[in-house]
């Protein structure tokens, strides 16, 4: 479920940044932790296969329910890390703006 769960989220994300014309929104850092976590739990399902075998295409309710919780909060640390990068960077000055706006 974790592979299925980042491979979803980085397909999506890969989209949103290929459609959208300039990268104002700095998706490119999420396209690279969502692919880049769904390489890692691949090689990790390789090497899961290889260890239990067969066994490995039926987990129980319990392990499945475990790897789509991890899977979920994968991606909404990456959602939060590019957030954080995103208020940082402020692209659109946004964030400035605010802090330095007076009130009257």
């Amino acid at each position: 479920m974790t592979l299925l769960i980042t491979v979803f989220a980085a397909v999506i994300v890969t989209a949103l940044w290929y459609k959208k014309e300039d990268d104002s929104m700095k998706l490119g850092i999420m396209i690279f932790m969502f692919w880049g976590a769904s390489i890692m739990w691949l090689v990790d399902a390789v090497f899961e296969y290889v260890e239990l075998g067969a066994e490995y295409f039926t987990p129980s309710v319990q392990d499945m329910l475990n790897d789509t919780f991890l899977g979920l909060s994968v991606v909404a640390l990456g959602i939060v890390v590019w957030i954080v990068r995103l208020l940082i960077t402020d692209p659109k000055g946004r964030v400035r703006a605010a802090l330095t706006k007076k009130e009257k």
